[in-house]
């Protein structure tokens, strides 16, 4: 499978992108982590790095811990919450990211299970 034909609105995504190698997935056109239960970050994509600002890979830190905001109860809880229920599949709309405080992401949450919870960042 080719990193190019992978949409961040299929709803198949998941299993596409466990298909795809870490370079792969650093080519996709957006954001892309995986973290596990308890937000230690597994994957952050050089595109993530690069598009958010944050100019780092953080892999191995806790994502919720990165900023206040990503601790939030908008965000920390909202997903925390859903993996508790089983399969995660939400759909966050934020305003701000490390590079830009007035630029609008959607954050595609996806997981089959709590413990590889995919985020996918789509900027405007």
């Amino acid at each position: 499978m080719r990193s190019g034909t992978i949409q961040i609105d299929d709803p198949g995504v998941v299993g596409q992108l466990e298909k795809l190698s870490e370079a792969e997935l650093d080519d996709l056109p957006f954001g892309v982590i995986r973290i596990d239960r308890t937000g230690q970050i597994q994957f952050y994509s050089k595109t993530e790095a690069r598009l958010s600002g944050y100019g780092q890979i953080p892999t191995g830190l806790n994502m919720f811990e990165l900023s206040s905001c990503l601790a939030s109860d908008d965000f920390k809880g909202r997903i925390t919450r859903a993996a508790e229920q089983g399969a995660v599949n939400l759909d966050i709309g934020w305003s701000g990211d490390f590079a830009s405080p007035k630029r609008d992401l959607r954050f595609h949450v996806r997981g089959a299970t709590p413990d590889n919870i995919w985020i996918l960042v789509e900027r405007d």
